[in-house]
């Protein structure tokens, strides 16, 4: 294309559906906590966001080896996907800050410290600690016991640190053109993406089986799984892309010179890396 022109999409129903798919996978979460249903729903827009994902890349990959892209649509791309990343940001900051609202404020007022201290009166025999084992509310039991932050948390934390490391090289060694190189490690990092979310099942079922902190579990139960499970959720999300950018390393997509579809799969994929090592240090050891 002519370099003082812009590529402008055709109209494309991916953002529609997208949006329905993941309403239909957040209206059947909430009916499931709520009501214990909805799993189905669950389901079928954890479902139809895989296959919107898949299909929506699909276009823009044929519009990219098309070459419908000049400059100024890869500085669209660019500053989109900062500003996604930033979007992302304030999502756990609103979670990050709920715990840190709850362990510095709520849980101290209750225990009578503080300008609020008055609210110990409801509950004139909770201790105040944390994690909370005793939830002031004796009709909601707490968890049986916390997981050691230096096991399968530990274990998970340098996964995903390695994970990072794998990644960088993958990219520097497409960025001189080493293809080999790249698919070798990109496919060692979504294998090590694939063990993280393999042993935060473990954990999940070692929370419910035998930890007994359960979404039930009074303020560190949820704190807990909400903090992790979105993390998951964007675990599961980044392995699903790199696992696509490594399938166009082998097909021999992308240039030395230009792959910012890589890129930003990096970009992400050390979002994701950091945001577990503030949770691997908020939510297990402190």
């Amino acid at each position: 294309m002519s370099s003082g022109s812009y590529y402008v999409p055709a109209s494309s129903r991916w953002p529609v559906l997208g949006s329905v798919a993941l309403g239909a996978m957040m209206v059947g979460t909430g009916v499931k906590l709520v009501y214990d249903t909805g799993l189905p729903l669950v389901l079928i827009g954890v479902a139809g966001v895989i296959a919107v994902m898949g299909l929506w890349f699909r276009d823009v990959i044929s519009e990219s080896r098309g070459g419908l892209y000049d400059a100024q649509m890869d500085r669209s791309f660019r500053w989109g996907m900062a500003w996604f990343i930033f979007s992302e940001v304030m999502f756990f900051a609103a979670f990050f800050g709920a715990l840190f609202y709850v362990r510095m404020f709520a849980i101290p007022w209750l225990g009578g410290e503080g300008a609020k201290g008055v609210s110990a009166l409801l509950w004139p025999d909770f201790v105040a600690t944390w994690p909370l084992l005793s939830p002031p509310d004796s009709s909601i039991a707490g968890p049986q016991q916390v997981f050691s932050p230096w096991q399968l948390p530990l274990v998970n934390t340098l996964i995903l640190i390695t994970s990072s490391i794998t990644l960088t090289v993958a990219h520097e060694a497409l960025k001189v053109g080493y293809r080999e190189t790249c698919r070798n490690w990109l496919a060692g990092t979504v294998l090590l993406g694939c063990c993280f979310i393999m042993i935060q099942g473990i954990e999940y079922y070692e929370a419910y089986a035998h930890y007994g902190i359960t979404l039930e579990a009074g303020i560190f139960g949820a704190t807990f799984f909400i903090l992790t499970g979105f993390h998951g959720v964007h675990v599961i999300i980044g392995t699903l892309i790199l696992a696509t950018m490594l399938v166009r390393i082998v097909k021999g997509h992308f240039a030395h010179e230009n792959h910012f579809g890589f890129e930003a799969s990096c970009w992400y994929w050390h979002f994701v890396d950091v945001v577990w090592v503030g949770l691997f240090i908020f939510v297990y050891v402190l």
